[in-house]
């Protein structure tokens, strides 16, 4: 059986909520609270342990980049939509088929910001996904040479 190629991945977070320094600080994180489906099919279908996260800041004064982390789980029920005093609580979710699912995340390595400014200004970050106007998804994938670009040129090492 072929191995599967690692993917890349922005995963957006508000930093009152979780932050770059809250998963430093737990070491890993369940990523609970997606409500969007293609977000939540990312998650589901195609994430895989090992899998590379661009840790995004968002709706705050400096969005961006914060810092590096891993997928390190399989998915599995986000179990936030059954209970009734969280914000993501889904009344519709039965438990024996849940609508929506999780993968934890680990800690990489915390970088200094990098806004929505750098990498609009940056070569060959055109096309990503994140820069596009309308995009609100909290998932997106990122391409091998974006990934290349941003940790490479644009991250100062560790």
């Amino acid at each position: 059986m072929a191995k599967q190629e690692q993917q890349f991945w922005l995963m957006k977070s508000e930093p009152d909520e979780a932050s770059i320094d809250t998963l430093q600080a737990a070491g890993t994180l369940p990523w609970t609270g997606v409500r969007n489906y293609q977000a939540r099919n990312f998650m589901r279908d195609t994430m895989r342990p090992g899998d590379g996260v661009l840790f995004y800041h968002s709706s705050c004064p400096e969005p961006g980049i914060a810092g590096l982390a891993e997928v390190c789980s399989g998915p599995y029920p986000d179990p936030t939509q059954f209970d009734p005093d969280s914000p993501y609580f889904d009344p519709k979710s039965p438990r024996d088929t849940p609508r929506w699912t999780l993968v934890d995340v680990r800690f990489i390595r915390k970088t200094p910001l990098i806004s929505l400014a750098d990498l609009r200004a940056h070569p060959g970050l055109e096309e990503m996904i994140v820069l596009r106007r309308g995009n609100r998804l909290s998932i997106t994938p990122v391409t091998p040479a974006e990934w290349r670009i941003i940790t490479r040129e644009l991250m100062p090492r560790a």
